[in-house]
């Protein structure tokens, strides 16, 4: 081998085999910046601190949000103890406070409210719901305290026994004898009464088909409110709870429905009569059986009790006979055929049963015994005759001797 043969074969510099010409590599590192030559692999600089990671921001409104939420939780609950914990005044004041039928929670809410017997509405409607007592609160008048917590305000009126009033309404008054009851008990006044009973709005929304309420003021003994204002709402709210009671006991009887209006006007009007006629009960049926017959042959009724309510609260007594000759009485039945135009007083269940179910017989008369509160019937006039006292008032039914 040739020696120019063996300087081809030898090997080259290792230099070149990882970097190429170690000329341009010297080059390279002798044209560097001090400060790029301190830098390690990849241009890092190593006295720099590596990269903090950043927090979520999603974690962070999570959190501030659930701060924010136990906040809130804990201020409502801190604010509902001191509702239920705190009377508006210590020491409290006794305070009536009046609940009317159909009144809504909220407008219960609002006027405890206004009476200073609770210190906020929304709260205490809030605890009655909560409590699930805001459909039982009862209507009625009640004494309470501002000195009271809410929750034995709501107590009260939920279970509480609220302030009523007797009222006692016998059978056989007439509308201005109730009005003076209830004037005299501190219902309404009298006058107020008169004018609601009168009033065609209230008569029509109670469907009474006569000229006022007189026969369906249901007499029965009642508890009652007394009113905030003795105005005329006041009377309408006694008077509506009266006809109310009627039609809830004559539907007891009248079974298949309301009758029309001309049977209603019929029964009404012969039930207030035999109201006033007879207290005795075997003979409701009897009395109402006499008139029965008597309009069925077109006979003058010939009844003192309706001509007595045609006079009108002025009559005193006796009846004479110039009463029962006075053709400008419209009540009249010794002149005017027929009922009278309307019923003459309040009437209980059992003159009204009478008068829907008449006794079958054939008696055209009847006239007070005189020795208690029982009667006399006949079937002819010259029976009656015998039996009746001589002169007017001294019974029924052609006491006079007309037919």
């Amino acid at each position: 081998m040739k020696p120019e043969d063996m300087r081809e074969e030898s090997p080259a510099p290792e230099a070149d085999a990882v970097s190429g010409n170690p000329a341009e590599e010297a080059a390279g590192s002798e044209g560097k910046r001090p400060e790029e030559a301190e830098r390690g692999p990849a241009g890092e600089d190593p006295m720099r601190e590596p990269p903090r990671k950043r927090r979520h921001p999603v974690l962070i409104a999570l959190a501030v949000l659930f701060l924010a939420a136990a906040a809130a939780g804990l201020w409502a609950w801190n604010d509902a103890r001191t509702f239920l914990a705190s009377p508006p005044e210590n020491p409290g004041r006794s305070v009536i406070v009046d609940v009317e039928p159909g009144s809504t929670l909220s407008r219960v809410a609002d006027m405890l409210k206004k009476e200073g017997v609770v210190t906020d509405a929304l709260r205490f409607k809030l605890l009655a719901r909560w409590k699930d007592r805001g459909r039982t609160v009862q209507a009625g008048r009640f004494l309470v305290s501002t000195g009271w917590t809410p929750e034995k305000v709501l107590d009260m009126l939920v279970t509480g026994k609220a302030m009523l009033y007797r009222l006692t309404l016998r059978e056989g008054l007439t509308w201005w004898e109730t009005a003076a009851l209830l004037e005299k008990g501190g219902f309404c006044r009298a006058v107020d009464f008169g004018s609601v009973i009168h009033d065609p709005s209230f008569l029509r929304h109670w469907g009474i088909p006569f000229a006022s309420a007189e026969g369906c003021l249901f007499p029965e003994t009642y508890r009652l409110p007394h009113p905030r204002e003795l105005d005329m709402e006041a009377a309408r709210s006694v008077a509506g709870r009266l006809v109310d009671m009627f039609w809830r006991q004559a539907g007891k009887i009248w079974q298949g429905g309301r009758p029309a209006s001309d049977d209603l006007r019929r029964l009404v009007t012969l039930a207030s009569i035999v109201e006033k006629e007879t207290g005795v009960p075997a003979e409701r049926a009897r009395v109402a059986g006499v008139y029965a017959n008597r309009l069925q042959k077109g006979m003058l009724l010939q009844a003192d009790p309706t001509v007595i309510y045609g006079m009108g609260r002025a009559f005193s007594g006796p009846l004479l006979r110039k009463h029962l000759e006075d053709s400008a009485n419209p009540y009249n039945t010794y002149r005017h055929a027929g009922l009278p135009p309307g019923p003459i007083c309040s009437f209980g269940m059992p003159a009204l049963r009478a008068a829907v179910s008449p006794e079958a017989h054939e008696y055209l008369y009847f006239v007070a015994t005189g020795r208690d509160a029982g009667h006399t019937f006949s079937r002819t006039l010259e029976e009656h005759t015998r039996a009746a006292p001589a002169g007017p008032g001294g019974g029924t039914a052609g006491a006079t001797g007309r037919p």
